[in-house]
């Protein structure tokens, strides 16, 4: 019987889908719930499952094509197993005519001559159109291509055992494969939908915000010694680790409900005050940054947050983030501080006002009680929309979450 693979039903604000790539081809054999095709939407990629055992029969849509709610995709006849699996499968019979005894010493002497020759170290460089690179993401391709390496000889650490660039980095660098001497490889590779759809975001926020940005320092020293304190405590009870991010989120959501412009958007010609705390934490993936958001943080406690945040990305990492996880939100925390980022100056994500920017954490010289110390210091930033936010409100912002962060007791009480 044969049956027909949709595209899943898109939201209302999703109009169409494009096919990211097919992990089967036609004529292979498929299990029910196994991934069949990534359809890459503006905001997440979405996987679509088979619904039944069989044969993948048919494709209608090649890599590329758009696509929009309930097409057809496949067609998997099902029941059906793959034609020449059990002559493949089948051991040798009598009726295979025996090797002879001059085949037999070819055999031992080109065997023999094989183990005699010198090995290399090292496997031959591949070149950027062989078939190795099949199915490499451009990433991948481009690294391969000018370190030289044969994707094929590098185990994947990627999504279902894919190659990364990472991967070949790596592997080239251990000594598994030498450079391309003198390459200088170039590749045009096609903007994915999703770092299409932040490019316009961020030319949106850059034309429409009058954005500015206020920066403030904030000594971590007692947050420090809270989790060093208590987080073993903590994971006992909870089972899970007791992080920085949860203080910074649970200080800009009290700090949210003191200075509503901040958790504030624009509508038109109205501005629209949310009464809740809804806040994206931006998670950077492979095909770009998302922001999931964790909803009613004003209710939250540090457990509920480590949690919320940590589910987040493992779904960011397994890319099974859902378009619900990503919409709304009313204030947006960045942490460069994971890649090593100093300061910078986030950008707002709109329809929202503001987003607060986390940075790394350095050991520096500080003026404590007349002495000089040495203590865990971060820069903090918040970029706004001034047209609704007005400075003062923007730097005691960012007071009020220094104040917070310094003395941890105000965050549980919610002073």
């Amino acid at each position: 019987m044969a049956t027909e693979v949709k595209v899943p039903v898109l939201p209302e604000s999703v109009s169409d889908a494009t096919i990211a790539g097919w992990h089967k081809k036609a004529g292979e054999a498929v299990k029910r719930d196994e991934n069949l095709v990534d359809l890459e939407t503006d905001k997440v990629v979405l996987e679509v499952p088979s619904p039944v055992d069989g044969v993948l029969k048919e494709i209608k849509f090649q890599e590329g094509d758009t696509v929009t709610s309930q097409q057809v995709l496949a067609i998997i006849e099902e029941g059906a197993s793959v034609a020449g699996d059990a002559a493949q499968a089948a051991p040798a019979k009598d009726d295979q005519p025996a090797a002879g005894a001059e085949e037999v010493q070819a055999k031992a002497g080109a065997a023999k001559a094989q183990a005699a020759a010198p090995s290399s170290t090292k496997p031959a460089p591949a070149t950027s159109s062989g078939p190795s690179d099949a199915g490499l993401p451009p990433g991948a391709r481009f690294a391969a291509a000018k370190e030289g390496v044969d994707p094929s000889q590098v185990e994947g650490t990627g999504r279902r055992g894919a190659v990364t660039k990472e991967d070949i980095l790596n592997y080239a660098r251990s000594g598994g494969a030498g450079k391309a001497g003198g390459a200088r490889p170039e590749e045009r590779v096609p903007m994915t939908r999703i770092r299409k759809r932040i490019a316009e975001r961020l030319m949106e926020s850059k034309n429409s915000i009058a954005m500015l940005t206020s920066f403030n320092e904030v000594n971590l020293a007692k947050v420090a010694a809270a989790r060093k304190e208590l987080g073993e405590d903590f994971q006992k009870t909870h089972g899970i680790k007791l992080g920085f991010m949860s203080f910074f989120v649970k200080a800009a959501a009290n700090a949210l409900q003191r200075f509503p412009a901040v958790n504030a958007s624009v509508d038109g010609n109205d501005i629209i005050y949310h009464g809740y705390a809804d806040i994206s934490i931006a998670v950077s993936t492979d095909k770009g940054l998302v922001t999931p958001v964790l909803r009613n943080v004003e209710r939250m406690g540090f457990a509920d947050i480590e949690k919320g945040i940590a589910e987040y990305a493992k779904k960011a990492r397994d890319g099974k983030l859902a378009l619900e996880d990503l919409q709304g939100g009313t204030f947006t925390i960045t942490n460069g501080g994971t890649f090593g980022s100093l300061m910078s100056t986030p950008i707002v994500n709109p329809p929202q006002s503001a987003i607060l920017g986390m940075h790394t954490i350095k050991e520096r010289p500080i003026a404590e009680n007349g002495q000089v110390a040495i203590a865990p210091m971060m820069y903090i930033a918040l970029s706004y929309d001034h047209r609704i936010i007005d400075g003062k409100d923007a730097v005691q912002f960012l007071v009020d979450i220094k104040n917070q962060l310094e003395n941890p007791n105000r965050i549980l009480f919610g002073l």
